[in-house]
């Protein structure tokens, strides 16, 4: 259905296979408003009738939302160039920029290890925004601090920690990459919960294999942990 009700003409070629384009277009706007030339990447995901859209953040996490629709494929799209298409009730598939996704996907959903308040999540992103802010403007410890530099440090620093209870039972570390993800994303959705409430709002920390995950009410947060280097003689 288009925007205005009536039907949807797919083309010959095939469309974009998209069938909630509100629901698409939430996800797709809030990524271009991060990164206006970002691309989004579709795949058709292990339910029928639903599409995942991936992207990635300037801050190097990737982002997932599964939306209703069979999708076109495993293809790659400029993202805002697929949201001008929904927003004008089209079923066109825009160019195809399959070159432009040069990342990795975690392999699966992984394993929940813990479940964290969204509200929590909402105080850790809106102190850091709050560091960023105060040191911007007067400094750290009197000192002039370059705001990429600073930036960097706050994605950086590892506000959750969790320990799984079954084996291996590793600590995972939670990064304030992933936390800014959830929530710039709006995977959170309404924010009426207060940081210590439960319900749907809960937040999900999954991992699989070295990434570990954020996985809210309206989609996730990826990260991938650093691998380790092994040197060996030639």
């Amino acid at each position: 259905m288009t925007a205005s009700g009536g039907p949807v003409r797919v083309p010959a070629g095939g469309g974009h296979g998209i069938v909630d384009a509100a629901d698409a277009g939430a996800f797709l706007a809030r990524l271009v408003r991060l990164d206006r030339d970002a691309p989004v990447r579709l795949r058709p995901t292990d339910a029928a009738g639903r599409t995942a859209l991936w992207g990635r953040l300037p801050w190097g996490v990737l982002v997932v939302r599964t939306v209703a629709g069979a999708g076109a494929g495993d293809v790659t799209v400029a993202a805002g160039e697929l949201l001008a298409e929904l927003a004008a009730g089209g079923a066109a598939l825009p160019r195809r920029r399959d070159e432009r996704w040069r990342w990795p996907l975690p392999p699966g959903a992984g394993r929940r290890v813990e479940t964290l308040p969204a509200g929590e999540l909402r105080r850790i992103a809106a102190a850091a925004a709050g560091t960023l802010r105060d040191a911007a403007a007067h400094g750290v410890a009197g000192r002039a601090v370059g705001q990429r530099a600073l930036r960097d440090a706050l994605l950086d620093h590892v506000p959750v920690v969790v320990t799984p209870d079954d084996a291996p039972g590793e600590p995972v570390e939670v990064t304030q990459r992933l936390v800014q993800g959830v929530v710039r994303m709006g995977f959170l959705g309404a924010a009426e919960a207060g940081p210590d409430d439960v319900g749907a709002g809960d937040v999900q920390v999954r991992t699989v294999g070295r990434w570990v995950g954020l996985a809210g009410p309206y989609g996730a947060a990826w990260s991938q942990t650093a691998t380790d280097l092994a040197v060996r003689p030639l």
